[in-house]
């Protein structure tokens, strides 16, 4: 039997954002590759489906990866998500897909099960041009962050990117540093969680609004630069 490795979306907070393939492919598949086994474990109890997990990550090794090689070796059937949304989509997934067609390519089938995904869904309720964007992920930390906020200021195209709640504010203020008040900016928080918000308007307005609601300087962020 033909080994297969699923790319498997998962909800990026409403748990009911789960497709039905999903399901039926987690119950069906005879192991799950997963950043967090507690996150995963969590989703897939919320469904009732037990199956073994296998930590795989930014962090998992030549170990790691060799046991997953033997597994579709087998001809085991393998879901990868991630702890939320589109797996490899700025996430590790990417060097694993990447492996697995190296060194199998047509022997093991990659299938993906889309579904949710932060970049599209913020997208979607921003409420701007999205026929051609830029996704840049999640911006550097130290080397290349001036660089990667100051091409911002120049870009021609819809721009996206994520923060996390501990540097979005340092962010918006290297937006306001640098854009001109003809570029929008649009954040948006919390994606189908109960405190979702979408904040529009120039960076320092958008700044200002985050600085006045500090209390909500928490969650996942989205930034779209237009």
């Amino acid at each position: 039997m033909q080994a297969h490795l699923y790319i498997v979306a998962t909800p990026i907070g409403n748990l009911e954002d789960i497709t039905l393939r999903a399901l039926r492919v987690f119950k069906e598949c005879d192991m799950v590759l997963c950043e967090d086994t507690r996150v995963t474990r969590k989703l897939l109890t919320h469904f009732d489906i037990q199956k073994p997990l296998v930590s795989y990550h930014a962090h998992s090794g030549l170990t790691k990866f060799d046991k997953v090689l033997e597994l579709l070796k087998e001809g085991k059937t393998l879901a990868l998500v991630s702890d939320a949304g589109t797996p490899t989509i700025s996430d590790p997934g990417a060097v694993l897909v990447a492996q697995v067609r190296e060194h199998f390519r047509d022997e093991v089938k990659i299938e993906v099960v889309p579904g949710a995904s932060a970049v599209t869904g913020a997208l979607s309720i921003a409420g701007v041009q999205a026929d051609s964007f830029l996704f840049l992920g999640f911006p550097p930390h130290k080397k290349g962050r001036k660089t990667f906020f100051d091409t911002l200021a120049t870009e021609k195209y819809t721009t996206v990117f994520y923060e996390s709640p501990h540097r979005i504010m340092k962010a918006l203020e290297s937006l306001v540093e640098r854009l001109p008040d003809t570029k929008k900016v649009v954040v948006v928080r919390e994606l189908t969680k109960i405190h979702e918000e979408v904040v529009t308007g120039t960076a320092s307005y958008v700044l200002t609004h985050f600085q006045e609601h500090a209390d909500t300087v928490r969650g996942e962020f989205v930034v779209i630069v237009v």
